[in-house]
């Protein structure tokens, strides 16, 4: 079974650095393509707003199959997608490119993450999808940063090319390695899944989740123009930054795997107030090493933390249908994905870069005082 968590994880890693790698390629793709960076922000909205749109539905339907083919599946059609996107002439076909994985992104990661709960049972959900998140993290520490770094060496193309590559390579190790056979333990029918749509706990959960990335994302998609802009490094030395940034997020999985199993929305809060000075930290300390390096370093572990917290937390409020409240979250967190990236690149236009923290800093202090609300509405659920 650690090998079935393993393959997955590593799985996991290659699907996310397919949807995030852009955010460190996006000045380049943006120069190659001949569009500003508020428009190439655009393609992480497109991808967010299509898993947002469409991932609980094919979530579902999806969890019926196989998993094992199911999971290769997937990661042939990440495949394909990356080296559509390597060969992309134009902004359109770019966008094509980033639209197919979209699709199979939620599938993958909220079976695979029911999967792992199904291995270890629900009191440590925390702890399995930790391990899973580990392929996510990862995919901050290594995939991002090391993208970033081909593509200034070698091209944003290269970056794309390499993961296509990488991609087949994982579905052969899938079809070699991992057991042909379902691991979760019942059906749930279709109409119990879409049933927990009418707890409105259930909806403020997920709304917490739109806010919380909203925040993240409104000043982490712009984070390579940042540090390129306005504190003036070079590509190779921002991919360094971003390597650093999602080094730091191994010990936000960490904690955050930890503090979730006993109660989800205190993490939450607690996470996303280390998160709000960090972030406004960020702009007045960017010709300052040490304040700078201070900064990410704290916004890395907490958004690292979220990713993980957001996900258990959502399974937790509905354990009869983990893998479809898995799917919720991943809708939600990619909604605010896509909110923020589009916030973000309106920010840019009206006030500048120097704007994006404290815009991110005010979504994040919202998403304190909903949880604050949630708890408070989830104790007398309990009372009552």
């Amino acid at each position: 079974m650690f090998l079935a968590i393993l393959l997955l994880s590593a799985a996991g890693f290659t699907v996310l650095t397919t949807e995030f790698v852009i955010v460190g390629l996006l000045p380049a793709i943006a120069r190659d393509l001949e569009v500003s960076i508020p428009q190439a922000g655009l393609l992480v909205t497109l991808f967010a707003f299509t898993v947002a749109a469409f991932g609980p539905f094919l979530t579902a339907y999806f969890a019926r199959f196989e998993r094992r083919r199911l999971f290769i599946s997937i990661l042939v059609i990440f495949g394909v997608a990356n080296t559509v996107a390597a060969l992309a002439p134009n902004i359109w076909v770019m966008a094509v490119a980033r639209l197919l994985p979209a699709l199979g992104l939620p599938v993958f990661w909220a079976l695979a993450s029911e999967t792992a709960v199904d291995i270890v049972g629900p009191d440590h959900a925390g702890r399995a999808i930790e391990k899973i998140g580990f392929g996510i993290v990862c995919a901050t520490v290594f995939g991002i940063p090391v993208g970033t770094l081909v593509g200034d060496a070698w091209g944003w193309r290269m970056a794309f090319t390499i993961l296509a590559v990488v991609a087949l390579l994982k579905a052969l190790l899938l079809w070699r390695f991992l057991p042909a056979t379902r691991l979760h333990l019942k059906q749930v029918s279709l109409r119990s899944q879409f049933g927990i749509l009418r707890s409105p706990l259930m909806l403020g959960h997920v709304l917490l989740s739109i806010l919380i990335f909203s925040g993240m994302f409104t000043a982490y998609t712009y984070l390579a123009d940042i540090l390129e802009r306005l504190a003036g490094f070079n590509g190779t030395v921002v991919g360094w930054c971003l390597m650093a940034f999602g080094a730091v997020g191994l010990l936000g999985n960490a904690l955050g795997g930890r503090m979730v199993d006993r109660q989800p929305l205190i993490a939450s809060m607690v996470f996303c107030a280390f998160m709000i000075p960090a972030l406004v930290a960020v702009m007045p300390n960017i010709n300052s090493w040490p304040g700078l390096a201070a900064a990410l370093a704290v916004w890395g572990i907490t958004q690292a933390a979220l990713f993980l917290v957001s996900h258990v937390r959502l399974m937790k409020v509905a354990p009869q249908a983990p893998a479809f409240a898995a799917s919720l979250n991943i809708a939600g967190a990619n909604l605010g994905i896509g909110l923020g990236a589009v916030i973000g690149g309106r920010v840019i236009d009206s006030v500048g870069l120097t704007g994006l923290g404290f815009a991110a800093a005010a979504l994040i202090l919202m998403s304190i005082l909903l949880a604050m609300a949630l708890m408070t509405t989830d104790s007398k659920t309990v009372t009552a």
